[in-house]
């Protein structure tokens, strides 16, 4: 099934929404906030950045934004948006991955049983080149092309490249393939050139958006942030409005529920979950205040004075108490506002049994 065309009427409407990510906040919330905060030729800065829809919005609107990403899937999707090469060079690509799809013959046989559910032989080849020949972190028509590919990676099987699965989280191969076992679903029977012609035909309907220039870097905030202090020149703006959402305590792990995705961009064949610092589930409270702390910190010396400080977090006690005590230490002298912003409809960490009567988010405005 594919979008309602009323509601994306316009380039900047069909490339917000680049990226099924998980915990990703709305672009009208991003435009609403942005709107109010900011005038054309200001500066925006999230240093949580996700897949870009804070930088996007700021993009499009004549701003300069500034964000930063830890999850390379995430960056993938703003690359695109930000970024995008025209329909008829990634049109190109994927006829030119087509062509080499056969090598991946052999290579294939050797991933593990999952891949064989989940995808058709021709459409795991394809997907093959595309994860060997695509220079998706320098080339502009590979990082479009990238984008477009894991958008559809997974999802309904009428809608997707994949067996029947989420669209925004890859579930772990054993659990998969029981499900898919139980109900007799095997994956779809389609030409994957044809259809990502066909979804590229789509995106591209209502042309490119036009964004002011805008930059999203691929890396840790606690090293990029210091990075950008360091580089930049005397006639750096500095940021009128910072708006982000950093990830939430105990939530989920970002980079264990993009396995799948992960692996399209040259990581292993597994779901296992990555130990690595600020890439697990941030069920270290101590760490995750830490990262918090070192994150506003630094996001500090790239603000304007009188800039406005928007943050969305999590309604639990835990997260909303120490976020807010964060910016309490980092804006000492600046005034805290709490806005609550409950749920209006079911939200996916339900998924992860987080199902508590009063959740929500909370929108902390330091001014």
């Amino acid at each position: 099934m594919r979008p309602d065309p009323g509601k994306y009427n316009t380039a900047a409407a069909r490339w917000a929404g680049v990226g099924p990510y998980y915990a990703m906040f709305p672009a009208s919330f991003a435009d609403k906030v942005i709107n109010k905060y900011t005038r054309r030729g200001d500066s925006v800065l999230d240093p949580f950045a996700g897949r870009g829809t804070a930088v996007f919005s700021a993009a499009v609107r004549g701003r300069t934004g500034i964000g930063v990403e830890i999850n390379p899937v995430g960056w993938v999707y703003a690359q695109a948006k930000l970024r995008p090469a025209s329909k008829d060079a990634v049109k190109e690509r994927f006829k030119q991955l087509g062509k080499v799809s056969y090598r991946y013959c052999r290579a294939a046989e050797r991933l593990p049983r999952f891949f064989r559910f989940c995808y058709q032989p021709n459409v795991l080849h394809f997907l093959m080149a595309a994860r060997s020949n695509l220079k998706w972190r320098t080339r502009k028509t590979d990082w479009t092309a990238m984008a477009m590919l894991l958008i559809n990676l997974h999802g309904k099987r009428d809608g997707s490249l994949s067996n029947q699965m989420r669209q925004t989280k890859s579930m772990s191969p054993p659990y998969a393939i029981r499900w898919w076992r139980e109900r007799g679903l095997r994956p779809p029977q389609l030409d994957p050139l044809e259809f990502m012609l066909n979804r590229l035909a789509w995106r591209y309907a209502k042309g490119l958006p036009k964004t002011s220039r805008s930059r999203i870097y691929l890396g840790d905030s606690t090293r990029v942030l210091p990075q950008i202090v360091r580089g930049r020149s005397d006639t750096h703006r500095p940021a009128r409005l910072l708006v982000t959402s950093p990830p939430y305590l105990g939530i989920t792990n970002y980079h264990y529920d993009q396995w799948l995705r992960l692996w399209l961009l040259g990581g292993p064949p597994t779901s296992r979950r990555s130990g690595r610092l600020y890439r697990g589930k941030f069920e270290h409270k101590e760490r995750y205040r830490a990262l918090l702390l070192n994150v506003f910190r630094n996001a500090k010396r790239l603000l304007a004075r009188n800039a406005v400080i928007y943050v969305r977090t999590d309604k639990r006690k835990q997260t909303l108490s120490m976020t807010a005590s964060v910016l309490r230490e980092v804006f000492p002298s600046r005034q805290l506002h709490y806005r609550f912003r409950p749920y209006t409809r079911p939200t996916q960490t339900k998924l992860f049994g987080h199902a508590e009567p009063k959740m929500g988010e909370v929108d902390l405005v330091v001014r």
